[in-house]
């Protein structure tokens, strides 16, 4: 465990990283980011720029990953836009979507609106509306009961090489706590 408490590892990631999730960065790299996020989540829109910072910086070294956690609760436009997100990847456009979905400002997650970010992407709108999104359910339901087995509560809730981490997110404290303990040590 580290000695400062806030970064002590309260939760392991399950399951870890593998062929089914969505990442940038080389495959083998020795650090991994995961985060679960919600579309619609103003703490996940600030974390944006802040992870974007740690992938240059960290540049070839880290695969960073994204995750499905849509607190449909707080956010009534979370689970579709996480859906919208799946259908955009059996595209091959995920990030596009994942991107354009996260642009600057308040979320814009109306049927409309996501089909306006497909356009952007490049993936037809009606694949990531409504009836459509019925094949991608499975898949947001599981990573969703994933995130709950790897204890994750709310969003964003980000996983340094595998272990949760409870630090500031900050480009300098995830930098540190990622180079801190690489994947693997």
């Amino acid at each position: 465990m580290h000695p400062v408490c806030r970064r002590c590892p309260i939760g392991s990631l399950d399951p870890p990283v593998g062929p089914y999730d969505h990442t940038l960065g080389p495959p083998g790299a020795e650090l991994t980011l995961v985060e679960y996020g919600d579309y619609e989540c103003p703490y996940c829109r600030a974390a944006v720029p802040v992870i974007g910072q740690v992938r240059e910086r960290l540049g070839e070294r880290l695969r960073f990953v994204f995750r499905h956690f849509p607190l449909h609760e707080l956010h009534p436009h979370a689970i579709a836009a996480a859906l919208a997100a799946e259908m955009a990847a059996l595209e091959g456009r995920f990030w596009q979507m994942h991107d354009a979905m996260f642009t600057p400002g308040p979320p814009r997650l109306s049927q409309a609106d996501l089909a306006g970010h497909a356009e952007t992407a490049g993936v037809r709108p009606e694949r990531v509306l409504w009836p459509a999104t019925r094949a991608v359910e499975d898949r947001v339901e599981a990573g969703f009961n994933a995130a709950v087995r790897s204890g994750v509560r709310g969003t964003p809730t980000l996983f340094v090489n595998g272990e949760q981490y409870r630090g500031e997110i900050t480009v300098d404290d995830l930098a540190a706590a990622l180079e801190q303990h690489p994947t693997g040590s």
